[in-house]
């Protein structure tokens, strides 16, 4: 059973543990899954540096970035700003990190997700692994249409959709 198995079997068995050092679970083979999992075409960083070239020395980068995370000396780069134009032709700032920010990014929320998806509820769709807001959608529908429903409350907040239904 890998470490991650591990996190995830002690989440189910007890909701209230407080994880306090996960740190050990960022592995160089984590940061290697989590750096296969990037969008290969993902706007770069800073650095400008892709994907690809990335990649072309993952063997040499990768054991440096863990012996650099675990020690405590991994700092996160910058984050190059761009403007979106907005429809209403304001511009709408957004920050895309360098990959290895990215790399690290990603082994972190794969560790926490062992954790917090046993405490999610079947009907949660939001940034979840394997789920994504046309799941959500398929479940209104399907609660709508086959379900006397009384009445539907939506939520709208600043990036996110919250759908209640209630039945009659």
């Amino acid at each position: 059973m890998s470490g991650l198995d591990r996190i995830r079997v002690a989440a189910q068995k007890d909701k209230n543990l407080r994880f306090t050092s996960l740190m050990h679970h960022i592995t160089v083979d984590l940061l290697r899954d989590s750096y296969k999992s990037l969008k290969r075409d993902a706007a770069s960083g800073i650095f400008n540096v892709t994907w690809k070239q990335y990649g072309e020395e993952l063997e040499v980068s990768l054991p440096d970035l863990h012996r650099r995370v675990q020690s405590g000396r991994y700092r996160a780069m910058p984050s190059k700003r761009i403007w979106i134009p907005k429809p209403d032709g304001r511009k709408r700032p957004i920050g895309i990190a360098t990959l290895e920010d990215k790399v690290v990014q990603q082994a972190a929320v794969r560790v926490l997700n062992q954790i917090y998806e046993e405490t999610f509820l079947g009907f949660s769709y939001g940034f979840r692994p394997g789920r994504h807001q046309h799941n959500a959608l398929d479940a209104v529908w399907v609660g709508i249409t086959r379900r006397k429903v009384g009445w539907v409350l939506m939520l709208i907040f600043a990036d996110s959709l919250t759908l209640s239904i209630m039945y009659g």
